[in-house]
């Protein structure tokens, strides 16, 4: 993964008595995290420090008025990553499958159905499905790769345990852009806690990726008398040309 970014904007460049915030500066700068530094109004030439001198040259003036300082600055942010922010290059920004486990954390429905030997989950983001077997099968030896992976179930008293493998490393976590390997194994404990909540425990398991497995929990939120609706995500998508990122 990339080193996070950030921006800073200060009144004005180089200034007196600024030593605080050019050590601040200098830090980031070091750490290669500074993407830009801009600036709203001139500063003072004789005020520059020596540790401002490093810094003199990445300075942008913003002029203008507030709309057209934040025009010149997004001009300028156009290409940088800004703050480990990587929404344009996002999969399902570009209408792909969020993937597992980050398709079940998507603000849209899904409905369960429970079949003799399946479980079927159907999604209304990116009208997807998912088929956990529950008929004693192993988990396939050399799956397809896909974006929700081969999933198998069993119950533990009243939760479902399912463990998902078969991935195919294009999955990610969130939209900062926390990656995934074929390696990935997700185990979720679903359970319903009462009548309106329904809980997952999701385990993400990926020794390509991460040093250890970590596990979340969410509640999922009962909808009755609500259907799925169609989910046609390049119909006039507008969005993209919009987010952060290259």
């Amino acid at each position: 993964m990339s080193v996070p970014q950030v921006v800073v904007i200060v009144s004005g460049f180089p200034r007196h008595s600024e030593t605080f915030a050019l050590t601040e500066l200098n830090a980031l700068d070091d750490a290669g995290m500074l993407a830009a530094l801009f600036c709203t109004k001139p500063g003072d030439a004789g005020a520059c420090q020596p540790a401002a001198r490093r810094l003199i040259g990445r300075v942008h003036l913003l002029e203008g008025d507030g709309a057209a300082r934040l025009e010149e600055a997004a001009y300028y942010l156009d290409d940088v990553d800004v703050s480990g922010i990587h929404a344009r290059e996002e999969p399902q920004a570009n209408c792909l499958p969020p993937g597992l486990p980050r398709i079940n954390a998507t603000p849209l429905a899904f409905k369960i159905y429970q079949q003799p030997g399946v479980v079927l989950v159907l999604y209304e983001a990116f009208d997807l499905y998912r088929q956990i077997f529950m008929d004693g099968r192993e988990l396939a030896k050399d799956p397809n790769p896909t974006w929700l992976g081969y999933s198998i179930g069993k119950w533990d008293g009243d939760t479902l345990v399912v463990d998902t493998t078969g991935f195919n490393g294009k999955t990610w976590l969130d939209q900062a852009g926390h990656p995934t390997t074929e390696a990935l194994h997700v185990t979720e404990r679903i359970r319903r806690r009462d009548f309106g909540h329904l809980e997952i425990q999701t385990t993400i398991d990926d020794s390509k990726a991460y040093t250890k497995p970590w596990s979340a929990t969410e509640v999922m939120d009962l909808q009755p008398d609500t259907e799925l609706m169609e989910f046609a995500c390049n119909e006039n998508e507008k969005d993209v040309q919009h987010l952060p990122g290259k």
